[in-house]
């Protein structure tokens, strides 16, 4: 049967009204699949005019064909069982009073509003699928009570959360086997749980303010999962479907994975599995798919 691919439907709306603009886009038509890639690409931005692999900061959607007229499709968003595992992404934004006030007016849901509990200071949007979008402020949020006016053009793709069952293993893992440097620490022995801010800044010495960047990777750990033989996070690929992977991209991808084979890394792909021959994806000590790939500025692969 033929099938018209331009007749398709994919709301990128909530993402648009974010600031965020589509840099790229690979359609998949004989796999009956597109992928869409977003970020912060005005002149305030901090990757401005880059190509998609040479910057941090994205949000990669994946649309499969007809689910937007399955009245019964659903994702798992990564916050309840049986798929919880990844958390959300994050951006930060200049007022963030005005920014999540210009989030409602559009009709956007909230999971969390500023106003609600006593962490006044963040809030979580929810997108169409009901995947969480923490809000953090690069400025106080107690300087900017009163400020009426947000520019989208100055927000941040902040960070990525994933929740890790055993924080030993996944910082030596993201930081030893990836190359990332701890950031920030943020303990809450209280609540029972640490959050640590990994990502590729140079000189990194666990004090650093990480609103203002982008490509953060959060892993949040609750205390005593490591302690169970049966605990196990989701890792969104398998059913229930939400949460794909995340992403680096590297100097010399044949290298690169020539060094993860060296260091015992499990994999989901290598590059020679396949037909896809410039990509692969390691797993972490959770099972979360890293993808891999080339970053085409600093050595020309793949044409796209």
């Amino acid at each position: 049967m033929a099938t018209d691919t331009s007749k398709y439907k994919f709301n990128l709306k909530f993402y648009e009204h974010l600031g965020m603009s589509v840099i790229q886009k690979l359609p998949q038509p004989e796999a009956k699949f597109d992928l869409y890639f977003l970020a912060y690409d005005s002149s305030n931005a901090l990757s401005h005019s880059n190509h998609w692999s040479d910057r941090q900061g994205i949000i990669e959607l994946t649309h499969n064909y007809g689910t937007e007229d399955d009245p019964n499709y659903t994702i798992a968003n990564g916050n309840s069982d049986p798929g919880r595992g990844f958390g959300h992404v994050c951006i930060s934004v200049d007022n963030i009073q005005a920014a999540c006030q210009r989030i409602s007016d559009a009709g956007y849901a909230f999971q969390k509003k500023l106003s609600d509990g006593r962490m006044r200071h963040i809030a979580f949007a929810l997108d169409p699928d009901s995947y969480w979008v923490e809000i953090i402020s690069n400025n106080k949020a107690e300087d900017t009570e009163n400020v009426e006016e947000t520019d989208p053009s100055t927000y941040r793709m902040n960070h990525t959360m994933l929740r890790v069952k055993d924080h030993t293993k996944s910082l030596e893992f993201y930081q030893d086997i990836l190359g990332m440097s701890l950031l920030r620490t943020k303990e809450s022995p209280s609540s029972k749980f640490n959050l640590y801010f990994l990502g590729y800044v140079p000189g990194a010495n666990n004090n650093v303010n990480t609103n203002p960047l982008e490509g953060v990777l959060e892993l949040t750990w609750n205390y005593g999962t490591e302690n169970d033989p049966d605990f196990k996070y989701h890792d969104g690929n398998s059913d229930p479907q939400g949460f794909g992977h995340i992403a680096i991209t590297v100097d010399d991808l044949d290298a690169a994975c020539k060094r993860f084979e060296e260091k015992g890394v499990r994999w989901k792909k290598r590059l020679t599995d396949g037909r896809m021959k410039n990509v692969a994806f390691v797993l972490d000590p959770d099972g979360y798919w890293i993808e891999v790939v080339q970053n085409e500025k600093l050595k020309p692969r793949a044409n796209w």
